[in-house]
């Protein structure tokens, strides 16, 4: 592990209480049960970030695929209109 640093921080008495009892079941002290709460916050931030550019991602990438089927539909009613024409010459 990296050096360690010490940090002072004020907390509730009841949030003390639960963390005591949880570090206590599991076998840790409140300094490793607070770096394990940090680490899994930041994991669960990194994690939320991620999704976020995901969602934004696929909500780009939906407004470009809907550009292309919209354009590709234009084409397709053109060469209908063109070809129902060539018939209409034929009769």
């Amino acid at each position: 592990m990296s050096q360690l640093k010490k940090v002072l921080i004020t907390v509730p008495d009841a949030l003390l209480a639960q963390v005591d009892s949880v570090a206590s079941s599991e076998n840790i002290n409140r300094s490793e049960f607070v770096r394990e709460a940090m680490k899994m916050y930041l994991r669960e931030k990194k994690k939320q970030s991620v999704a976020e550019q995901m969602k934004k991602g696929y909500q780009e990438m939906a407004d470009i695929n809907l550009n292309i089927a919209m354009m590709c539909f234009d084409a397709d009613e053109q060469e209908l209109a063109a070809y129902e024409e060539k018939l209409a010459e034929c009769e």
